[in-house]
C-alpha cells in the first residue's frame, strides 16, 4: 500500500508530505482515546450490545432489556446510557429513555436505509 496522501483541489491532485498529515492522524488518535477514557468495560459492554442488538430489536430498546440481557443491575444501565449520552458517544435515547440510536445504527427514520448479511434492516446514522 502506498504511504500516500493525495488532496484535491478542483481537477488538480496536490501530494501532502507523510510528515504533515502523520502528525495529524497522531493527534486525532490521542484526542479520540482520552475522548473515550470515561468508559469502563462495562460502558462498551452496554454500547456494544445496543448497536448489535438494536437491528434485532427494531424499536426503542429499554433499559430494562439491556439490564436483563446483560445481567446488569437497571440503575447501574441507567448511569452508563447517561455517561454515554452525554459525552455525545455512540447513543441517543428517546423520551421515554429506550436507546434509539446506538451509532452507526437508529431505529429512527433516516434517508439511510441499510440491510446487514444477517438479513435484519436498520436506519443508519
Amino acid at each position: 500500500m502506498s504511504n500516500n496522501l493525495m488532496l484535491g483541489l478542483g481537477r488538480w491532485m496536490i501530494p501532502i508530505p507523510p510528515l504533515l498529515w502523520h502528525r495529524h492522524v497522531s493527534r486525532g488518535a490521542r484526542h479520540l482515546k482520552a475522548s473515550l477514557a470515561f468508559m469502563s468495560p462495562q460502558h462498551h459492554l452496554v454500547r456494544d450490545f445496543a448497536v448489535r442488538e438494536l437491528p434485532r430489536f427494531g424499536k426503542p430498546m429499554p433499559p430494562e432489556l439491556i439490564g436483563q440481557s446483560l445481567n446488569l443491575p437497571l440503575a447501574q444501565v441507567k448511569t452508563i446510557l447517561d455517561d454515554l449520552e452525554r459525552h455525545m458517544t455512540f447513543l441517543f435515547r428517546n423520551k421515554d429513555g429506550a436507546v434509539i440510536w446506538a451509532y452507526p445504527v437508529t431505529v429512527e427514520r433516516t434517508p439511510h436505509r441499510v440491510s446487514l448479511s444477517t438479513g435484519e434492516q436498520v436506519y443508519a446514522a
